[in-house]
Parts: structure tokens; C-alpha cells; sequence
């Protein structure tokens, strides 16, 4: 075989092996990322199940604090 061909292959073979090098660590960052999203997500999701209960928490003072004012 000539060496230019062998140059060629050898090339070839760490181009290959640097692309799907990179594929797998840019898939597991991405990975990475779509789950701290997730945890954000749900951290939201809980506050905002709280708020309606909390708003009439505050409902429930402001009138108790009219009754004690007004008698």
C-alpha cells in the first residue's frame, strides 16, 4: 500500500473516532441539561400548587384581622 493511502485511513479513523467522541459528550451534556430543566420544572409546578392555598390563607387573616378591628 502506498502512504499516502495509509495517511488517509489513519486520518480517516481519527476523524471518525473525534466526531463520535464529541456526539456522546455534547448528548450527555444535553441530557444533563433536560434534567436540571425537569428540576426546575417540578420545583415550579409544587410552588405554584401551594399559591392558591396560601392565597386563601391570607384571606381567611385579612378577614379575621377586619372582625378584631371592628369589634
Amino acid at each position: 500500500m502506498d502512504n499516502s493511502v495509509i495517511i488517509a485511513l489513519i486520518s480517516l479513523a481519527g476523524t471518525l473516532i473525534g466526531s463520535l467522541g464529541g456526539i456522546l459528550v455534547s448528548g450527555k451534556l444535553t441530557a444533563y441539561r433536560i434534567q436540571q430543566l425537569e428540576c426546575r420544572v417540578a420545583e415550579h409546578n409544587n410552588f405554584a400548587r401551594r399559591m392558591p392555598v396560601i392565597e386563601e390563607q391570607i384571606k381567611v387573616i385579612n378577614h379575621r384581622l377586619n372582625d378584631l378591628e371592628g369589634g
